[in-house]
């Protein structure tokens, strides 16, 4: 095993250290950098994936560590690996953008537009038609979770909650409330993008936070179970968020505000 500089030098990559810890945390870990490093194009069809020696050193980790983290990228559709042909990165059109490590990667590499109007168009499909399921089905769990979520947004405009998390929340307990598990398992998902076109779309409105009274009209609709209501309501605030992305698109770079972290990295596209 060579030392660390050394690979460095060959690789042209400065080594992560993840000593000092064990077990699926180590994995995770290393996971997370080769992600990283896949999805910002450190690695690619033309800065090939290392040899599996090259990153046993990089990381001071054991085969075994290396390769449980290579299997969980191989199944987000990051990279492939034959026998005798080695490990190579797919092209961006195979990875698994429905899983959330992967989404945060892309955002995180650079917040686009065009991503976030995808992403936006996949919940204007999917959400209006959760809230119609949970108006004709919720039980009385789940519309306590959407009243509450309700609750926390109207709260959080008073500054005694986070208005982030209690929109996020609100948006996850509709979509739970449709009693589709194929909807269900979109939820980690749209945490993990939300928490992105939440915060630029609302940049962009001049708000620091989403309307209750607009989502209330949603939770309201499912608690008297009118389906139509529930549906138009979402799809208002979906339709809104996709006008507030097309608009941006037109603008040139704005001031930024460093409070969230997200503002930052908002590009002119």
């Amino acid at each position: 095993m060579r030392n660390s500089s050394a690979q460095s030098s060959a690789t042209g990559v400065q080594p992560t250290s993840v000593g000092g810890m064990a077990g699926s945390n180590l994995t995770f870990r290393v996971m997370e950098d080769l992600g990283v490093a896949i999805v910002t194009g450190r690695y690619s069809e033309e800065n090939p994936f290392p040899i599996e020696a090259v990153l046993c050193g990089q990381y001071n980790v054991s085969r075994s560590v290396l390769r449980e983290a290579v299997k969980m990228l191989t199944a987000k559709g990051l990279i492939a690996a034959r026998p005798r042909h080695g490990t190579w990165v797919q092209p961006e059109r195979a990875w698994n953008f429905l899983d959330p490590d992967v989404l945060r990667w892309l955002l995180e590499r650079k917040l686009s537009f065009q991503l976030l109007a995808e992403f936006t168009q996949m919940r204007m499909a999917v959400e209006p038609v959760a809230a119609a399921m949970a108006a004709e089905v919720a039980n009385r769990s789940d519309i306590a979770t959407i009243t509450n979520a309700i609750n926390r947004m109207i709260a959080a405009e008073h500054g005694d909650d986070d208005p982030l998390t209690s929109d996020i929340a609100f948006h996850v307990a509709v979509m739970r409330a449709s009693g589709n598990r194929f909807y269900a398992q979109l939820c980690d998902m749209i945490d993990t993008a939300a928490r992105f076109s939440i915060r630029a779309t609302n940049y962009f409105k001049g708000v620091e936070q989403a309307s209750a009274a607009d989502h209330k009209k949603v939770a309201d609709a499912i608690v008297n179970g009118d389906a139509d209501a529930a549906s138009a309501a979402m799809r208002f605030l979906m339709q809104e968020a996709l006008d507030l992305i097309a608009y941006a698109k037109t603008q040139t770079a704005k001031p930024v505000l460093p409070t969230h972290g997200i503002e930052s990295q908002i590009p002119a596209e």
